[in-house]
């Protein structure tokens, strides 16, 4: 199972946005979703503070900013056919 991990801060309009939609794929498209707050890591923060949210798809880095409903959905079935 593909793995999501979204990079946010409390607080963070964009980040709250781009969970709703991770969690709206993921109703028809099942994936494990990690969230981490980069309040809890320096390096973190100093990597993804100007760029939140950051989504990364299986490790890889996929969106900043917002999250492409149509292109993470194209990507997931890619995955899921391997």
């Amino acid at each position: 199972m593909s793995v999501v991990t979204l990079y946010g801060r409390p607080g963070c309009h964009l980040c709250d946005d781009a969970l709703v939609v991770l969690e709206r794929v993921r109703a028809d498209t099942p994936f494990d979703l990690d969230t981490v707050n980069i309040e809890d890591d320096d390096a973190l923060m100093r990597a993804y503070l100007e760029r939140i949210p950051v989504v990364a798809l299986d490790g890889e880095e996929v969106y900043d900013y917002y999250v492409d409903e149509e292109d993470l959905r194209s990507r997931l079935a890619r995955v899921s056919r391997r």
